[in-house]
């Protein structure tokens, strides 16, 4: 999607910190890419039964970002989601990227 839409794709999906993120890891940006994407699609599969209208989250709803020692974590702009847990992992290789989401409430 990213070479075939290019920006109007990462706009529409991604904040500017997590396009910043994925851009200056070079070589493996778009795996960077692809786990955030799965990280966001898991978290919103492990909140949707909490959202009154799913048509109304953006996917820049959710960010996905790492902490001081690289550790994953997920800022969620949704006002009716009041406070939550979650912990993501994320994995990703030359052709995969995978994430899993477990939210606390």
């Amino acid at each position: 999607m990213i070479e075939d839409l290019g920006d109007k794709f990462l706009d529409r999906v991604y904040t500017k910190k997590e396009i910043e993120y994925c851009e200056n890891s070079k070589e493996m940006k778009y795996q960077h890419y692809a786990a955030r994407f799965a990280a966001k699609e898991a978290i919103f599969k492990a909140i949707s039964d909490l959202i009154n209208n799913k048509f109304s989250i953006s996917w820049k709803d959710i960010e996905i970002l790492n902490d001081n020692k690289g550790r994953p974590y997920a800022n969620i702009s949704i006002s009716s989601i009041n406070k939550i847990e979650i912990d993501i992992s994320l994995s990703h290789i030359k052709e995969y990227a995978i994430a899993v989401a477990v939210v606390k409430i």
